[in-house]
């Protein structure tokens, strides 16, 4: 008899230490990447402390809902791990030792030379029924239940113990139970607009791709500086997929064109990087308000050292005076947060760096500092190729959100000025010259 294939997936990570602020789930990213491969859509995630009822509460809502229900975490020797009792109590099953995995537990505390401990016997405790997955990492052994057609998998919490014993069942047991289907993905990265502005420019194209064979599913978000574009389709022919996606993204390509940082999900710096690198050139910053933000999100790219020569922080005005040169009466003249003043910074760079490409930036990341003129999220940004261009923005946000905006939008500039295809090297910019906002 045939059984209907999996499609929709919740994920309960169990763990009273994941609901303070010093520790994160990152298991069900994992979990997700895993299922989303063999077609099952994550339908939802929850994090639920060491709680009996809060536990019962969400495992009932979530077998209620979807085919496959994965619970990580509670799988422990203590009295706070009580995921196994939770499930057996909820399906009404018995909770029987399982000699073979007792004795697991024992050969692994031996071979550590230990004595196993006697609270150690409560992992070998197994609801009736159930079929115990192996644990070859820990004592934790994983286990596997079915019930009115809904599958509940029971995995140890540490990252090390549970990735691989998901990756195992999602071959062995998952995949043939995923009915054959695969969810294709893109992530397209833009800047210099607006989510709204995203929103206006792409819906009336992506509201006709749930129709298509395979639909395509959209999804748009904003991060700062960036938005991203999300497409997802599910087919069982990788090659319809992809071909699906790559006429999608060409769609969006001929509205967003020089505004779309990458089409492969590449970050920012990647592509940056990437840029430079095939290019042949070298890069140089002057910092002041980014503190050398914008210089490490380049170089925490792997390799960058092939194309970044270095990068100054110049806080303060004299600062900037005695390490690029600006001259002190231009800050008079026309502030240290001035065209002309980020200007002067990228083009010193670049020289005293011997390197093609300077970058300055200069702002007020606040909370003080501003005024009438310069209100806080003023900030001057130029980039020298060896001409210097420069724009003046007003990011919105506190402190830490004004410098990552001008960062990005630092290494945006770069990336515009290096695919510009006119043929005074000039990059596309929106006319305003200003990002945030509605």
């Amino acid at each position: 008899m045939s059984r209907p294939p999996l499609t929709s997936a919740a994920i309960i990570a169990v763990g009273s230490e994941m609901l303070t602020p010093t520790r994160l789930d990152t298991n069900s990213l994992f979990i997700t990447d895993v299922l989303n491969g063999l077609g099952i859509d994550v339908a939802c995630k929850a994090v639920v402390g060491d709680d009996r009822a809060e536990l019962t509460a969400h495992l009932a809502l979530a077998l209620s809902r979807h085919d496959l229900v994965i619970v990580t975490g509670g799988l422990g020797p203590t009295d706070d791990d009580l995921t196994r009792e939770v499930v057996a109590a909820h399906l009404n099953l018995p909770l029987d030792e399982d000699a073979e995995v007792l004795a697991a537990i024992e050969r692994r505390f031996a071979w550590r030379g230990f004595r196993m401990p006697a609270v150690n016997r409560r992992q070998a405790q197994v609801p009736r029924g159930a079929e115990v997955l192996p644990n070859h990492n820990g004592t934790a052994p994983g286990l596997w239940l079915e019930t009115g057609g809904r599958i509940i998998v029971l995995l140890p919490g540490p990252p090390r113990e549970m990735k691989p014993m998901l990756r195992l069942i999602a071959d062995e047991r998952l995949a043939p139970r995923a009915g054959g289907l695969r969810i294709h993905r893109r992530l397209i990265r833009i800047a210099g607009r607006t989510e709204s502005r995203v929103e206006e420019l792409t819906q009336p194209i992506y509201s006709s791709w749930t129709a298509r064979t395979p639909p395509i599913a959209t999804t748009i978000l904003s991060v700062p500086g960036l938005i991203e574009l999300h497409l997802s389709a599910r087919s069982g022919d990788a090659a319809l997929g992809a071909a699906a996606l790559d006429a999608a993204v060409a769609e969006i390509d001929a509205v967003l064109g020089p505004d779309i940082v990458s089409r492969d999900g590449r970050s920012l710096e990647e592509v940056v990087g990437d840029l430079l690198r095939g290019r042949g050139l070298r890069i140089a910053l002057a910092e002041s308000c980014t503190g050398g933000l914008a210089t490490t999100r380049l170089t925490d790219v792997p390799g960058s050292s092939d194309y970044v020569e270095r990068g100054v922080v110049v806080y303060s005005n004299a600062a900037k005076t005695d390490l690029l040169g600006v001259p002190a009466d231009l800050i008079a003249e026309h502030g240290a947060v001035s065209e002309a003043v980020a200007a002067r910074m990228a083009m010193a760079v670049r020289t005293r760096a011997g390197v093609d490409i300077g970058v300055g930036i200069t702002g007020i990341a606040g909370p003080g500092g501003g005024s009438d003129d310069k209100p806080v999220g003023t900030v001057c940004i130029a980039v020298a190729a060896p001409d210097a261009r420069a724009r003046t923005f007003r990011f919105p946000g506190n402190r830490e959100l004004v410098r990552t905006f001008s960062a990005v939008t630092a290494l945006d500039m770069v990336r515009r000025r290096l695919e510009a295809r006119e043929a005074d090297g000039d990059w596309v910019m929106p006319p305003s010259g200003r990002r945030g906002g509605g």
